[in-house]
């Protein structure tokens, strides 16, 4: 079992930056990778970024590559998700997830644990 606890969401303004982090109670060799994804209200949960605790290797999706940023500090078992550029379509509850050894896509049915979620709100 891997507990998972996000924070660092709020409201900000268009073009403002937020810093997320999601704290794992342990890192095991099962859940090699992790991974952001994001609700909005009355919308799927949608995949983010991921990233692999041993190589990195991060993954984004389409929409925020290039004004978010994975990374992970494998000393203290964190994964951050840095925003920059944010826009009022980045409006959602943000949550964190564990994958699998069988994890390969963006899909929310491959991550087995999640975190409750940190709501993140940008105004225009």
């Amino acid at each position: 079992q891997v507990q998972l606890v996000e924070s660092g969401g709020g409201l900000v303004q268009a073009g403002e930056s937020l810093t997320l982090s999601c704290a794992a109670s342990r890192r095991t060799l099962s859940n090699p990778r992790m991974a952001w994804f994001r609700q909005a209200p009355g919308k799927e949960r949608n995949f983010v970024a991921s990233i692999s605790w041993n190589f990195g290797s991060p993954s984004y999706s389409g929409n925020v590559k290039g004004r978010f940023t994975i990374s992970r500090d494998n000393g203290k078992n964190t994964v951050i998700l840095q925003m920059n550029s944010l826009k009022p379509e980045d409006t959602a509850v943000y949550y964190c997830a564990a994958g699998t050894l069988l994890t390969t896509g963006t899909a929310p049915n491959e991550y087995i644990y999640w975190g409750q979620g940190t709501q993140v709100t940008v105004s225009s």
